[in-house]
């Protein structure tokens, strides 16, 4: 999919130039063209390398999280729940952990430990699977929640608009919060209503009705504050929160006598070495971006969606994060180039960029998930996963439109 995306920015781009040069005669397309190619290749390999400290660091914190046993902490924490939603799996399978840990994994921002263990767990879910070629029930519903999962440390987030010259990096994050969990709900009560889950049992509502209060708990809070209280109030939560996970990272380390100074070095050298990796991947798509932005063919498209929604009298700021948007379910990678390209033109404590940031943190890559969960295990018949990670999509892109406006509207 992913390639299919990227070679049709460049088809793309080439035949819209040609209409411009032959038929409106636009003889300076093609030399913007190739500036662009050549700017934000070199805008790409900037980014990576000004990442190099920030990943390190942040991959050094969550090395000491996952050594301090946090994960696991969470694994015992939500094994209860998972037990009732998926009822086919027996308790203390090993599907169970490695799902949990997964989750876990995702919602602290572990994005290289996640992938792994949500492999494991679709292998172990397979185990129990009457008909391989086809999704269970409970393989969906994991997909579902993996690709919709709350995400509670949003680090390469926060990383991108650090780079991309934010004032408060982390101002996005309550309306992340708020638009991620929209988004998991929405994602579990469509897969129940189709697999007949009774989210009414007494742990099920005791898990997500307190996680609901604390969400609402936020919406009431904020709501009775004026919009710069607002904003002041979201970015000092926002730090002391983020903060105090690091020092509770830390203060587990030492209670579980891990040395976390080691531990750290040894996820800040995983920095590194991610900084780099990223580099031919953020080339591709910044550049496959910016051609397609140069021949104007992202204009036309975004002048369309945006004719219609003035036609309906709406506001139409949000027009300009719509390619995140729109990226977002089919590549993560895609996704985060679109992000970066929007805080590149219109700045990243612009509304078009905290909205990017938002929806951006707000649902997983529900394609890329599907593809590579469902291709390691043979599962061709996938059923209803996809319309209801669509679902999760389409709630969680909504969400975060919404609460940009609340917030920074």
């Amino acid at each position: 999919m992913l390639n299919i995306i990227w070679v049709a920015f460049f088809l793309i781009a080439f035949a819209v130039a040609l209409f411009k040069l032959l038929v409106l005669g636009d003889t300076e397309i093609f030399n913007q063209i190739m500036q662009a190619m050549f700017a934000l290749s070199k805008t790409a390999f900037e980014i990576a390398i000004g990442l190099t400290g920030i990943l390190a660091l942040w991959l050094g914190i969550m090395k000491i999280g996952e050594r301090s046993g946090f994960v696991e902490l969470l694994t015992r924490g939500l094994s209860p729940l998972f037990t009732r939603l998926m009822p086919e799996v027996p308790k203390n399978h090993p599907a169970l952990g490695a799902m949990v840990m997964n989750i876990s994994a995702n919602a602290l921002g572990l994005d290289n430990a996640a992938t792994p263990l949500g492999i494991k767990a679709m292998q172990e879910l397979q185990k129990l699977n009457p008909l391989k070629d086809t999704a269970s029930n409970a393989q969906i519903l994991f997909l579902v929640i993996n690709t919709s999962a709350v995400t509670l440390f949003p680090v390469t987030i926060f990383t991108y608009r650090a780079q991309m010259g934010s004032a408060n990096p982390t101002d996005v994050f309550i309306p992340l919060l708020i638009a991620t969990y929209f988004s998991t709900l929405i994602g579990l009560i469509t897969v129940a209503a189709v697999q007949k889950i009774n989210l009414l049992d007494r742990v099920v509502l005791m898990y997500l009705g307190g996680f609901s209060a604390f969400v609402f708990g936020l919406l009431t809070y904020f709501s009775s504050l004026e919009q710069s209280q607002m904003l002041v109030q979201s970015a000092i939560i926002s730090n002391v929160v983020i903060f105090s996970l690091v020092i509770a990272f830390i203060v587990a380390a030492a209670w579980q006598r891990v040395n976390a100074y080691e531990a750290f070095i040894e996820g800040a050298k995983e920095g590194f070495s991610t900084a780099v990796m990223i580099i031919p991947y953020l080339v591709a798509m910044l550049v496959a971006i910016g051609v397609f932005r140069a021949s104007g063919a992202l204009d036309l498209i975004a002048d369309g969606i945006r004719t219609g929604v003035l036609a309906l009298g709406m506001d139409d700021r949000f027009v300009d994060a719509l390619p995140t948007a729109l990226m977002k379910p089919f590549s993560g990678s895609g996704a985060r180039a679109m992000m970066i390209d929007t805080m590149e033109v219109h700045g990243a404590d612009s509304f078009a960029g905290r909205l990017a940031s938002i929806v951006q943190g707000s649902t997983e890559t529900t394609f890329y998930v599907l593809a590579v969960y469902f291709g390691a295990v043979g599962v061709q018949k996938i059923r209803h996963a996809v319309a209801c990670g669509l679902a999760a999509d389409v709630a969680g892109i909504t969400a975060a439109i919404l609460v940009a406006y609340w917030f920074f509207g």
